[in-house]
């Protein structure tokens, strides 16, 4: 959980300077998670940042029954999934408006999270919103793939260098191939991997031959 934990909050905290930086124009700014503007963008990370104090607030589960990995099934990424969190980001994007209340949100999302894991005794299960069953660290990885990750979203729509705290990179690549290295032959550094696996850079077709045939394989969001 502190590995975990740690992460999510080196990540929030460098999201959280980033968005005091930016200008009401920022806000506005198309990103590569279409239809969102930067400001529905930011609405979605938010809402998941807070997430799991509501969930700890909740009734626990008898028994976990997935992980990290688990957690991002096919189900989440259905058609009527997205489309009900694409309309949910935009209509939360409208209030707060303005850079300050837009980045306060975000603070108090984060270290309301923050605050209840930190009260939370050790292996307590939590329900998510699609109904998995799951211990509160596993969930918690998943808030740091969340930030993460839409982190690098963010850093393209503004024309920014990309942020990643090594603690969130560490996190992130661990889940998105099991723990495994990538193969040699690839030369990828964090940054790249997290790219190339979550489909945000292309594979050339020399990496896909690495690939192929170091029969190396990554977590799949939605497969």
């Amino acid at each position: 959980m502190e590995t975990a934990r740690t992460a999510f909050r080196d990540e929030c905290a460098r999201l959280d300077g980033v968005l005091r930086s930016l200008s009401p124009a920022d806000l506005d700014r198309p990103t590569p998670c279409p239809p969102w503007a930067v400001r529905d963008l930011v609405a979605h990370v938010r809402a998941g940042a807070g997430r799991l104090a509501d969930m700890l607030a909740a009734p626990a589960p008898p028994r976990a029954e997935v992980d990290a990995a688990g957690y991002f099934g096919a189900a989440k990424f259905a058609p009527e999934v997205d489309a009900a969190r694409i309309d949910s980001a935009r209509r939360e994007a409208r209030e707060p408006a303005d850079v300050a209340a837009t980045a306060a949100g975000f603070t108090a999302a984060w270290r309301a999270t923050d605050a209840a894991v930190g009260a939370a005794p050790a292996g307590r299960l939590v329900r998510t919103r699609h109904g998995d069953a799951m211990t509160a660290a596993e969930f918690l990885l998943t808030r740091v793939v969340e930030v993460g990750v839409h982190g690098l979203d963010l850093a393209v729509a503004l024309d920014r260098e990309a942020w990643l705290t090594p603690t969130a990179a560490q996190v992130i690549t661990g889940l998105l191939t099991g723990g495994r290295p990538a193969p040699a032959g690839l030369g990828w550094d964090p940054l790249t991997l997290i790219g190339k696996t979550t489909g945000r850079m292309p594979l050339s077709a020399t990496e896909r031959a690495v690939i192929g045939a170091a029969g190396f394989r990554w977590l799949s969001f939605g497969g």
